[in-house]
């Protein structure tokens, strides 16, 4: 198998790295060799977080450069538009139709762009869900990653690993049932 290649890109507190690490666990348990890297940069004062994960038969650098991811994961949508060079021009996006503003844009220095999903969607294949207002009918903001998560194994094709078992084996068991409840959604909102 080629080695593969996702990015997830969002704002500090979204969850993006947690995600990251579900999706490397499963990809670990399946045999796959993988490789994480990620960069907090501003995260804790809400700024932008990316997280690249590489799997394959056997994966050398855990960075990836320009046009070469082929799935990127936006937690907001103008960090796709952001992180969009990344993608291989056959590339996948799952968007989440979420506007969480800059420090820059929230302090009334600039506007927050027009047209990113328009952007993302005349370029590349993508999947696009409001995932924070689906985390919201299921009782908990927070769970909006797992929403994401579940549309990005649907978008990967990758249904041969057991992603329930992986979350059950990740998140505290307060949260399991939640978590499961999210992940499917969000499976489900990309196969729509």
């Amino acid at each position: 198998m080629a080695v593969k290649h996702a990015i997830l890109v969002g704002v500090g507190g979204q969850g993006a790295i947690l995600t990251a690490k579900v999706l490397v666990n499963g990809l670990m348990k399946a045999g796959y060799d993988v490789k994480m890297s990620e960069v907090h940069g501003m995260s804790q004062r809400g700024g932008s977080v990316s997280t690249q994960v590489h799997w394959g038969e056997k994966v050398y650098s855990p960075l990836i450069g320009p046009g070469a991811a082929d799935i990127l994961v936006a937690f907001e949508k103008m960090e796709a538009v952001r992180y969009a060079h990344f993608l291989k021009p056959e590339g996948v996006a799952v968007i989440n139709d979420y506007e969480q503003p800059s420090a820059t844009t929230a302090a009334g220095l600039a506007a927050y762009p027009e047209g990113c999903l328009e952007a993302m969607e005349a370029n590349f294949k993508c999947y696009t869900l409001d995932a924070a207002g689906i985390a919201e009918e299921l009782g908990n903001p927070k769970c909006m990653n797992i929403v994401l998560f579940g549309a990005l194994t649907h978008a990967l094709g990758l249904e041969e690993i057991d992603w329930e078992e992986i979350i059950r084996e990740t998140v505290p068991p307060k949260f399991l049932e939640l978590n499961l409840a999210a992940y499917r959604a969000g499976r489900d909102a990309a196969a729509q």
